[in-house]
């Protein structure tokens, strides 16, 4: 006796692993067999013996759904696998993904607390305080390129994608770019050097486009203008000497062209969909030498280039912003940048930073010696507290001091060959 069982509407007992679609699509529809044989039956048909013995298959239970077939004749297992958004496993505790006897309700309506704060990769500017000094010019192009993206459908004109911010170290030009974003509120999709290379191949290449994706996102759910930043990229992508060019700066590179070309079809592994359009997102990247990026990246209809070297004005006005809390007046500043010249930005800064170093050794022998500092740092009492940290009085013969401290420290690692202490017998 064969018994034809037909179940349709089948729905996974794993609900926690379903694809994100099946919780707005009907459950999947499945038909299978299930064949119940009577040894003491007979049969009029010719196939009896071929029909009374039990088919072997390599199953992993006789009850088991995971070798369920959908209408296409793929299993379970072929669609998780194939599915890209399965392999979010953040989502796993939220409410409707997991069963809510699984969920409960004593953490809210989604189990995962953090889940809100993992997914946050856009940046906030809310550790900017006070006032800083942008130069004119940086702040024209960037803001340029930005409005220009933003409107390319009403300019009858080629808009590049990609700023590339370029020039000296230490010149401030991420910096200078931060501040842009939270003067004209700007929430931004900010990536580094360091993230454009990754064991498995393909990795960066697919994270770039779902920065991408997540920076539309902001445009669109919450009305916000966004960019994707990415520092250093010359670090990343640029060829020093003989290095070695690796699929992943191959994929990054041709990702980063697909995006230039084509800024609203951005995939990461879905399928095509024609309502899936992306909003175009401006992408600025800083580096140091663009000359060793691939030349067709750089290239004008795909990148419009920035070469940052802030003159005299604007050095003197941005650190006199910063020394402006000092009490230093701007005079002093241009004296102070007149004793130091052709120095970046963030040496100016590093002055200031060296002349708390009295302070903070005084501050040390105040709590008791470096033998108690990590018991009066880490395991005080909680009414325990720390005798007050007095900051230093900013004059200008201490930042001078600090200048000159600095500078010799630049000449010694330019001047000492600590290799030729090493290896003496070894002519030059």
């Amino acid at each position: 006796m064969t018994v034809i069982v037909n179940i349709a509407r089948l729905s996974s007992p794993f609900p926690s692993l379903s694809p994100k679609k099946s919780l707005t699509s009907p459950p999947l529809s499945v038909s299978f067999c299930c064949k119940i044989h009577n040894n003491n039956a007979t049969s009029t048909s010719g196939n009896s013996d071929h029909e009374s013995k039990p088919e072997r298959r390599n199953r992993l239970s006789e009850q088991s759904s995971w070798e369920t077939k959908d209408a296409e004749g793929n299993d379970y297992l072929y669609r998780l696998g194939k599915e890209a958004d399965n392999m979010n496993i953040a989502v796993g505790a939220r409410a409707g993904v997991i069963d809510p006897l699984f969920a409960g309700n004593f953490l809210g309506k989604d189990s995962d607390i953090v889940f809100d704060y993992r997914q946050k990769v856009t940046r906030s500017f809310e550790y900017l305080q006070g006032d800083y000094y942008i130069a004119p010019m940086f702040m024209d192009k960037v803001v340029c390129h930005i409005v220009k993206n933003y409107i390319a459908h009403l300019l009858n004109a080629k808009v590049p994608l990609i700023l590339g911010i370029w020039g000296g170290k230490g010149q401030g030009k991420s910096f200078q770019t931060e501040l842009i974003f939270q003067a004209m509120g700007i929430e931004p999709v900010i990536m580094s050097a360091g993230e454009l290379e990754s064991e498995r191949a393909g990795e960066p290449g697919r994270l770039i486009r779902e920065r991408y994706r997540t920076a539309s996102q902001v445009v669109q759910n919450q009305g916000k203008m966004s960019c994707l930043m990415i520092n250093d990229i010359d670090a990343g992508l640029g060829r020093f000497g003989n290095t070695q060019m690796t699929v992943n700066n191959q994929i990054v590179v041709g990702t980063l062209m697909n995006l230039a070309d084509n800024p609203t079809r951005v995939s990461v592994g879905q399928d095509w969909r024609e309502t899936d359009i992306t909003n175009r997102i401006p992408i600025i990247a800083t580096g140091n030498d663009f000359s060793t990026i691939y030349a067709p990246l750089i290239r004008d209809g795909r990148m419009d280039k920035f070469y940052w070297r802030p003159n005299l004005e604007d050095i003197v006005n941005i650190v006199h912003r910063m020394y402006e809390k000092d009490g230093i007046s701007k005079d002093d500043v241009v004296s102070i940048v007149k004793t130091f010249p052709n120095q970046a930005l963030d040496f100016y800064g590093a002055l200031r930073s060296r002349t708390y170093d009295r302070s903070i050794s005084k501050w040390i022998d105040d709590i008791g010696g470096i033998e108690k500092l990590g018991n009066k740092l880490l395991n005080k009492r909680d009414n325990e507290k720390l005798p007050a940290f007095t900051p230093p009085e900013q004059t200008v013969e201490a930042l001078l001091e600090s200048g000159y401290s600095l500078l010799q420290e630049q000449q010694l690692i330019m001047e000492t060959k600590l290799s030729k202490e090493y290896m003496k017998n070894v002519d030059d």
